[in-house]
């Protein structure tokens, strides 16, 4: 199974009775819990689908995606309602050695994903403060962590952030 196949799956038909796990849920930007209840569901969800080895890596990959939506996004006019608060759509899909994760908000704008690293490594411990960029590291992050990380338009305005993390065979049996 190449991963070409694996994102088809999903993406264009997804039907979770085929194999692979899946969970989507709704959170609220104004909640004062919203990062905390996606790191729990993210830690949940990975631990009943067997990918033990990326819990912690991919926890902090949504904390850092749900916090972007938390923390920058403003609502396209025709979403936002009144009064209403900001919604904050996760999805989940393991299947069959990949997690998928996305984070989908209501605005269009694109995330300012960063094209590679800024400094190396090495000399990172070397710099002052002062010259490291004051936004974008959340998504710098997402990509260190992450196999892969890219958005996509919604049909009806918002974007989705991707993510992808390879899993190695660990979930194989748990979904067979």
């Amino acid at each position: 199974m190449s991963e070409l196949d694996a994102f088809a799956h999903w993406f264009a038909s997804p039907d979770p009775s085929v194999g692979g796990r899946y969970l989507a849920l709704t959170l609220f930007a104004e909640f004062q819990d919203t990062a905390q209840v996606a790191r729990d569901m993210t830690a949940r969800f990975l631990l009943g689908a067997g990918a033990h080895d990326v819990i912690d890596d991919a926890r902090l990959a949504v904390s850092e995606l749900v916090g972007n939506v938390v923390n920058h996004v403003v609502p396209e006019r025709h979403l936002a309602q009144p009064g209403a608060s900001r919604r904050v759509d996760l999805t989940f899909k393991v299947w069959p050695k990949w997690l998928f994760i996305g984070v989908t908000d209501e605005d269009s704008t694109p995330p300012s994903l960063p094209l590679g690293e800024t400094f190396a490594p090495t000399l990172i411990g070397e710099l002052s403060e002062v010259v490291v960029p004051n936004s974008g590291r959340g998504l710098l992050i997402v990509q260190q962590l992450a196999a892969a990380v890219w958005w996509t338009p919604e049909d009806k305005g918002g974007k989705t952030v991707w993510c992808r993390f390879d899993l190695e065979g660990e979930t194989g049996d748990s979904l067979s």
